[in-house]
């Protein structure tokens, strides 16, 4: 079997931008007559143990006029990167062991949602608006009153008090200032949903290699942002009790497989924290494992709104520190055959 295989012909690169039903059964019986074209083998029988992590490739983040579209520099980012995403795993079908898709997954009533703040006036703030720690010291921003009966069964004081906490901490750790964003990847919605193209590619890897796709959830803590799939931003309370913990569980699977390669949405937030956490475990493990992880940069873009946040810049550097660590940057036209360091 060649290293690099064609891109099945139900593949269209111009549907990636849009919303659609995956035939299953079709694309069942597509992988089945794919395995024997091609003589393809079970993932099971991989020397080499790759892992594909593609984190948030869900319909909130690369489809357009979806409520966090990554629009990027050229304005399509995602859709383009979602192209080169499918067609590198079609490519690749026969060497990938796992794929493992990340889900932002959100309810309403989220510290990043509008409705969990208000002003004296009753107003909420507006998506891509920020709320500084001195906001929430003079009361600019408050916690809404209407949401304790929900998230902390009426306590309102003890919500306002982490509150206070949870931005001085994103502060003292030198993180992103609380963002308002709108509401995105909402369980049981059609944003949270994959994109369907990268889903089709998924199925069919899944089928043709007999290899589970390995989704991971993330996002669903009310009282913290979950940008990286690894950790969230804020674990403890202003009494150092846990809110959340690292998804040891996750981390240690990634670091068990021979290669790691990441692509996804969006490569200022999500991608850059998590391969930042990751990265932070590796250097407590052992500094050469960053050697086994492979950045798809071809298949990721940063934030851009418009007149609003542009975060390419600190996207690039953090990807320029990830490499410095030792970690590789590559293009999806790349075959994984031919990686720097991957001996197939």
């Amino acid at each position: 079997m060649s290293a690099s295989l064609p891109i099945p012909n139900f593949f269209n690169p111009q549907t990636v931008g849009e919303v659609w039903r995956v035939p299953y059964l079709e694309r069942a019986n597509d992988a089945k007559d794919w395995i024997a074209k091609h003589n393809i083998k079970p993932a099971a029988t991989d020397k080499k143990r790759i892992c594909l992590m593609a984190i948030d490739v869900q319909n909130t983040f690369c489809i357009p006029d979806f409520e966090l579209f990554v629009g990027g520099q050229s304005g399509t980012g995602a859709v383009e990167d979602n192209v080169r995403l499918c067609e590198f795993i079609y490519r690749n079908l026969g060497v990938l062991t796992e794929i493992a898709p990340t889900m932002d997954t959100h309810t309403a009533m989220q510290i990043f949602h509008p409705i969990f703040w208000t002003n004296d006036a009753g107003e909420h703030p507006q998506p891509a608006s920020t709320i500084s720690h001195a906001d929430v010291q003079q009361g600019v921003w408050k916690v809404n009153p209407a949401i304790a009966y929900s998230i902390s069964k009426g306590n309102y004081v003890g919500l306002q008090q982490f509150a206070l906490h949870y931005t001085k901490k994103l502060d003292d750790d030198s993180k992103y200032p609380l963002t308002i964003w709108p509401y995105h990847s909402m369980v049981g919605g059609i944003g949270h949903a994959l994109v369907s193209a990268v889903e089709e590619a998924m199925f069919f890897h899944n089928l043709t290699r007999h290899s589970q796709t390995n989704f991971e959830i993330k996002g669903g803590n009310p009282l913290t942002e979950n940008y990286s799939v690894l950790r969230p931003e804020v674990l403890k309370d202003a009494k150092d009790r846990p809110i959340a913990q690292k998804n040891t569980r996750f981390l240690q699977k990634l670091l068990n497989f021979d290669a790691v390669i990441i692509a996804g949405q969006a490569k200022s937030h999500c991608v850059a924290w998590t391969i930042d956490d990751l990265l932070s475990e590796i250097l407590t493990q052992d500094p050469k494992l960053a050697k086994k992880v492979y950045l798809l940069e071809d298949c990721t873009s940063p934030v851009v709104i418009p007149g609003i946040v542009d975060f390419t810049s600190q996207a690039d550097e953090a990807f320029e520190r990830f490499a410095k660590a030792g970690m590789h940057i590559v293009t999806s036209q790349m075959a994984i055959a031919d990686f720097p360091g991957l001996d197939l």
